[in-house]
């Protein structure tokens, strides 16, 4: 019981490190708090993947009762300890990916347009910001010819573990 127990110590502290060493990166004034705005991608540099709507729910839980426009640690590490402990938001595996996109490929080219890529981001589910869909635009399409190759582009969208 005692080496379960350590284990699980162990995990807390490595996990809290991490944590730690992740806001920090965006605490540029080194006084334990991040503007608002960069929460989720403090999130998701932990491998984490909330929707928009996850995301407001776990600012809630972490704003202060007056919202400020800031994130104290002492409040962001106990909410993402028990998020990653807990496995939440992972991020799903590059053959769920592989199929969607072969869903949207309805003619099975093995690619989909720069256009028809745009058009799925902006008309279809949570629509993607601006800033969002050129970095998505940037990364999938291939600038040669326009296309996303979309069986190279499912396999650089997963994390590892």
């Amino acid at each position: 019981m005692a080496e379960e127990k350590d284990a699980a110590e162990a995990l807390v502290t490595d996990l809290q490190k991490k944590i730690t060493d992740a806001f920090d990166v965006f605490d540029h004034e080194s006084n334990k708090t991040v503007d608002v705005r960069e929460i989720g991608t403090i999130i998701r540099s932990l491998g984490c993947c909330p929707t928009e709507g996850e995301l407001h729910e776990m600012l809630a839980e972490m704003e202060e009762e007056e919202p400020t426009g800031y994130i104290r640690f002492d409040k962001f590490l106990p909410t993402m300890t028990k998020v990653l402990l807990e496995r939440r938001y992972r991020p799903i595996s590059d053959d769920i990916i592989l199929r969607a996109f072969e869903v949207l490929d309805e003619n099975k080219k093995g690619y989909l347009t720069r256009d028809e890529l745009v058009k799925y981001m902006t008309e279809e589910g949570e629509p993607f910001t601006q800033e969002e869909m050129e970095e998505m635009i940037s990364a999938a399409v291939d600038p040669d010819k326009n296309i996303v190759p979309y069986k190279d582009y499912a396999a650089m969208m997963v994390i590892d573990d």
